[in-house]
C-alpha cells in the first residue's frame, strides 16, 4: 500500500522516474514557488521567510507576546490569531487559566490581533476555515500547524520564532529537501484519513525519510479525497518529523474556499513537468487498511487485522515498553483485556484538529446508526473542531444521533490530545482519533505508578468499536460502510464567530492596557555566555527518542505556562524527578559565583578552574531529544533552571533545536553518545567556548569529570550554527540579543 523510493525522482510524462538532481526540476516543485515567493534573502538556498499570518493558542501566546514586548514590539505587523483551545478548563479554586485569556484579549486589542474565545474552535480548525489559502505561508506555535491540504505551507515552531516575526525579523533556514507523496486509487469505505496517515507515519518516522523536509502531495488519488479527508492526512504529517506539507489544489479546493467565503483566494498549484524530488513515496489508497498505532508513538502502527492476529505478542511488547520507558514494574497487564479472542477497550475519543472534522463525526454517527454505546465501562466522547462544524452537525441531526447513541459531545477543545481531558482510569486502554499517543499524553502519572494506554485509530473504526460495545473492530469488518465522497462539503455558518470573536487585525490601540493576572510573569533575566563553562549533567536519557512531553509534561502543567518559574518546577518531572533539584543546586552555585567568586562553596565547586571566567551550569543529555510539541517551554524551562546546553546524538526536530538556541543554550552533538555513558553528576568542562562562538569554529574537546573521580575527553560539535544563532547564544537568549 506504500512504497518508498530513497533516491532522486522526477515527475516526467505523468509518472515518477529515477533522476539526477537538476536545478530546473527543483524549481518546478510547488514547494519552490511558495518558499521563494516568501523569501527575502535574495539567495534561493538560504531562505529568510516572512509569513502571511500566525497563530498561537493559550499555553503559548502569553510567552510569545511577553518576549516580543520585552524586545520592543509596538504592534502586530501581520495577522496574528490567538485561540483559546488548550488552557480552556478553569482551575478549581483559582483563576489562573482565565487570566491568560483576559491577557490575550487585551493584547489583541493593544497590538491589533484576532482573539478566539475558549470553546469556539481548535486552533487548526479555525486557521483552515479563516486563513489557509493556496500559495500562502502560516507560522504557528503548535507542532500540528499544517494546512497543506489548502495549498498553504504551514510550519509549527517554538514561540521565539513567532516573536521574531512580530519584531519584523525572518525565519531563516536552508532550502529544505522536498519529498513527493504520490497518491493513487480511492480509499475503501470504512478506511479514513487517520488510517492513511498512520500508514505514512509508520513507514517514515523511524528511518527519518522526511525529517525536516517538505512533503508534497499530488497524483490522481488526490481528486478522490474530500477536503476534510485531505486535512485529516495532512495534519498528521507532523508525526513524520517533516518541516511542512503542501498539496496540489483542484476544484474541490476552490469549492471549499468558496463555501468558506474566500473563493477569491484560490489559485491552482501542481508540480510542473520535470519537477525533481529528493525522495518519493507512492501511496495506493485502495490498498490502505484500517490501522492502529499502539502505545507509545504514532509510528508504532499496524493494520488492525495484524494486531488482531498477533494480540498477545504485541501487547507483551507494549508492556515491555512500559517497563523500559516509564519505569513501572510491573505494569498493568493488558492480556486481561482479551475476551474470547477479542480485545476490549475502555474508552474512545474522536477529537481535535485531526478527528473533529465534519466528515469524521458524520461518519461516526452514520456507522453507529441506532446502536447504543451501552451502560458498561466503555465510553465514547466526541469533540467537534469548531463551532461552525458543531453547528452544521447539529442542523443535520448528527449531534443528536451521537448523543442518542450514548456518546458524550464536548466543546471545541484540544484536551484529549495533550492530557487535559478524558483521562482514562489507571490501566485503561483508550482508542483515539487524535494526533498523539506519547507517554503521559492521556494524563497518567507514571511517577506515581499510574499508567494508561492510548492507541490511535480512525473515527470510522472507533465508531465500529463503539457499535460492538467496546470490542476493538475495524470499520471494514462491518457490512454496509458509508463511503467518503470526494465532493462531500459542509455548509459553513460562521455566526458563532461573528457573535464572539474579536476581529482586531490591523486595528491596534496603543492606549489599551495589558491585563496581567497574578500568574503571568516576565521571563527571568539570563546572562551572556561566559568564557568557559563547567556543566553538570543533571539528566541523562538513553531512550531512542525523547519527546517534548517528557522534557516538560503537558496536561496539569498548562495552568502555569505563563509563569516560567513555577512551570520550570515540572521540567522532566515524569522522566527524572531529581532533575529539578539537581539543576537548582547548580544554579544556586552559579548565582553565588557571580556574587562572590571567592565564596568557599564556589571555590570548592571550581577547584582547578578560574572562578572569575568559568560559569557553572547544567545540561540535559538525551540521544534524540525534541520529538513532538513545538512549545518552547521544553527548552526554556531548562534555561530558567540554569541550563546552558543539550548534548545529543541528533535532534529529533528542527523546531526543538531552534528552541534550544533561542533560549541561549548550546545545541551540542556528540557522536556515539551511548558509549560515553554520561550519568547525572558527571561534569563537562568546555574551555574557550565563548571564543569558539565568537569565531566560526564548530568543534571543541570537552573534559569529562566523572562523579567517581575518573576523567576522559569528549569531542563536541555545533554543526550548521549560523552567525545569528552564535550571537543569540553569546547574548544569553533571544530577548538579550534583541535588546542589544
Amino acid at each position: 500500500m506504500l512504497t518508498i523510493y530513497n533516491e532522486g525522482m522526477k515527475w516526467q510524462g505523468g509518472r515518477l522516474i529515477p533522476a539526477q538532481k537538476d536545478g530546473a526540476g527543483v524549481r518546478a516543485t510547488m514547494a519552490w514557488s511558495v518558499l521563494q515567493s516568501h523569501n527575502t534573502s535574495g539567495d534561493p538556498e538560504k531562505l529568510a521567510l516572512r509569513f502571511d499570518a500566525m497563530a498561537s493558542h493559550d499555553i503559548t501566546y502569553v510567552g510569545i507576546i511577553q518576549t516580543a514586548r520585552a524586545s520592543g514590539m509596538k504592534q502586530f505587523p501581520l495577522p496574528y490569531v490567538l485561540t483559546n483551545c488548550h488552557n480552556s478548563l478553569c482551575a478549581v479554586g483559582g483563576t489562573i487559566n482565565e487570566d491568560d485569556h483576559v491577557f490575550g484579549l487585551s493584547a489583541a486589542k493593544k497590538y491589533g490581533g484576532e482573539f478566539v474565545p475558549a470553546h469556539q474552535a481548535v486552533i487548526h480548525s479555525y486557521m483552515r476555515e479563516r486563513y489557509a489559502a493556496p500559495g500562502t505561508m502560516i507560522l504557528g506555535s503548535d507542532s500540528h500547524t499544517r494546512y497543506g491540504a489548502y495549498g498553504c505551507m504551514a510550519i509549527g515552531e517554538g514561540g521565539p520564532e513567532l516573536a521574531r516575526q512580530l519584531l519584523r525579523k525572518t525565519y531563516d533556514i536552508a532550502y529544505p529537501p522536498v519529498v513527493a507523496v504520490y497518491l493513487t486509487g480511492t480509499p475503501r469505505p470504512g478506511v479514513g484519513p487517520q488510517d492513511v496517515a498512520l500508514a505514512l507515519v509508520g513507514a517514515t518516522f523511524q528511518a527519518g525519510t522526511v525529517k525536516n523536509a517538505v512533503m508534497e502531495f499530488f497524483g490522481p488519488g488526490v481528486a478522490n479525497l474530500s477536503m476534510d479527508y485531505r486535512a485529516g492526512i495532512d495534519v498528521m504529517t507532523t508525526e513524520t518529523t517533516c518541516l511542512s506539507s503542501l498539496w496540489q489544489t483542484d476544484g474541490q479546493t476552490q469549492r471549499a474556499l468558496t463555501l468558506l467565503g474566500r473563493g477569491d483566494s484560490y489559485r491552482e498549484l501542481a508540480p510542473g513537468e520535470g519537477a525533481w524530488y529528493d525522495r518519493a513515496i507512492v501511496v495506493e489508497l485502495d490498498k490502505v487498511e484500517p490501522m492502529i498505532a499502539l502505545p507509545f508513538h504514532p509510528s508504532n502502527a499496524y493494520p488492525i487485522r495484524v494486531f488482531q492476529e498477533n494480540m498477545e505478542d504485541l501487547l507483551r511488547q507494549v508492556e515491555r515498553d512500559t517497563r523500559e520507558q516509564l519505569g513501572i514494574e510491573p505494569p498493568t497487564s493488558l492480556a486481561g483485556k482479551i475476551v474470547n479472542g477479542r480485545f476490549r477497550v475502555d474508552q474512545a475519543v474522536i477529537a481535535g484538529c485531526s478527528g473533529g472534522t465534519y466528515q469524521n463525526l458524520r461518519r461516526a454517527a452514520e456507522i453507529l446508526g441506532g446502536a447504543h454505546v451501552g451502560s458498561d465501562s466503555f465510553w465514547l466522547s466526541c469533540y467537534p473542531g469548531s463551532m461552525p462544524i458543531m453547528l452544521e452537525l447539529t442542523k443535520q441531526g448528527y449531534i443528536a444521533s451521537l448523543m442518542a447513541a450514548g456518546a458524550s459531545v464536548r466543546s471545541c477543545f484540544c484536551g484529549p490530545c495533550f492530557g487535559a481531558g478524558d483521562v482514562p482510569a489507571n490501566g485503561g486502554f483508550s482508542i483515539r482519533h487524535s494526533t498523539r499517543n506519547f507517554p503521559n499524553r492521556e494524563g497518567s502519572k507514571p511517577g506515581d505508578g499510574q499508567v494508561s494506554y492510548v492507541a490511535l485509530m480512525d473515527a470510522r473504526s472507533i465508531a465500529a468499536t463503539a457499535k460492538m460495545g467496546g470490542m476493538l473492530t475495524a470499520a471494514t469488518q462491518l457490512p454496509d460502510m458509508p463511503a467518503d465522497r470526494p465532493d462531500e462539503q459542509w455548509a459553513y455558518d460562521d455566526s458563532a464567530y461573528q457573535s464572539r470573536v474579536y476581529y482586531g487585525v490591523g486595528k491596534p490601540d496603543p492606549d489599551q492596557e495589558l491585563v496581567f493576572g497574578p500568574n503571568i510573569a516576565d521571563w527571568p533575566e539570563q546572562i551572556p555566555l561566559p568564557e568557559n563553562l563547567l556543566l553538570t549533567v543533571c539528566a541523562a536519557i538513553y531512550d531512542p527518542v525523547t519527546t517534548t512531553d517528557e522534557l516538560i509534561p503537558s496536561g496539569e502543567t498548562s495552568s502555569y505556562r505563563s509563569n516560567p518559574l513555577r512551570l520550570s518546577d515540572f521540567a522532566l518531572s515524569r522522566k527524572d524527578p531529581q532533575y529539578v533539584p539537581r539543576a537548582k543546586a547548580v544554579k544556586e552555585l552559579e548565582l553565588l559565583r557571580r556574587q562572590n567568586p571567592a565564596n568557599p562553596r564556589v571555590q570548592e565547586a571550581l577547584t582547578g578552574f578560574d572562578p572569575q571566567h568559568t560559569g557553572l551550569g547544567s545540561l540535559v543529555m538525551a540521544l534524540k531529544p525534541g520529538d513532538g510539541s513545538a512549545r518552547e517551554q521544553a527548552a526554556s524551562c531548562q534555561r530558567v533552571l540554569g541550563g546552558c546546553a543539550n548534548v545529543a546524538q541528533e535532534y529529533a526536530t528542527k523546531r526543538y533545536r531552534s528552541n534550544v538556541v533561542n533560549w541561549g543554550m548550546l545545541p551540542l552533538i556528540a557522536a556515539e553518545l551511548e558509549k560515553v555513558n554520561l550519568q547525572p553528576g558527571d561534569r563537562l568542562y568546555l574551555p574557550g567556548v565563548r571564543a569558539l562562538l565568537e569565531g566560526d569554529g564548530d568543534a571543541l574537546q570537552a573534559r569529562i569529570l566523572r562523579r567517581d573521580g575518573g576523567e576522559n575527553s569528549l569531542t563536541l560539535t555545533l554543526p550548521n550554527l549560523t552567525r545569528e544563532e552564535r550571537d543569540i547564544i553569546l547574548a544569553g537568549c533571544l530577548i538579550n540579543y534583541y535588546a542589544q
